[in-house]
């Protein structure tokens, strides 16, 4: 299994002028990796990342959005997947990291961990482009291709946390991480 500060890093090679939404123990490790404005970072309750991102490709189909979700938060809306679908957007690239742990929460245990196949349930989900990877060189090789398909593109990321990144709940909670989000996106 990869880390997924590692998976991320590759994928910061990649993301340049794109919104991503991020949230909790994700958000922590993309924030410390790729500090920008367009960072959102999707917090308040868990599952959220999905919906935001989903109104922000709506919103601004000129700009590609990339989702840095957890396999908990996500369990916490799993019927976005099927809207997600539903709605379609080109602009969409939705990563799952997926640990088998609600790890801001401590690190139990999600449902179904021995089980659940996330990448099983974007396609039963209405997703056609689906893609799932546990090999760090394998991720790095198929991202610009990944990258590159229209969207909405699933992506599972079995990958554990890795080099532990300060978890700065201060600033993810701020108005001014919110502000500085707003003032970019409107300016670009």
């Amino acid at each position: 299994m990869m880390k997924r500060d590692e998976a991320f890093r590759i994928l910061a090679e990649h993301v340049r002028h794109d919104i991503v939404v991020s949230t909790y123990s994700s958000a922590f490790d993309w924030l410390e990796i790729r500090p920008h404005a367009l960072n959102y970072v999707a917090v308040g309750a868990m599952g959220l990342a999905s919906s935001h991102a989903l109104g922000l490709a709506i919103g601004r189909p000129d700009r590609r959005v990339v989702v840095l979700d957890g396999d908990g938060s996500l369990l916490m809306n799993l019927p976005t997947l099927v809207t997600i679908a539903e709605v379609a957007p080109s602009n969409l690239v939705y990563f799952v990291s997926v640990n088998r742990t609600y790890e801001a929460n401590g690190g139990h245990p999600i449902p179904g961990s021995s089980f659940v196949d996330f990448s099983a349930i974007a396609k039963g989900a209405g997703w056609l482009k689906v893609h799932s990877h546990s090999e760090l060189e394998a991720f790095r090789e198929e991202l610009p291709s990944i990258l590159s398909q229209q969207g909405p593109v699933f992506v599972s990321l079995h990958a554990e946390a890795g080099r532990a990144t300060p978890s700065n709940y201060a600033f993810i909670h701020s108005d001014k991480a919110r502000e500085q989000f707003r003032e970019h996106l409107a300016a670009v």
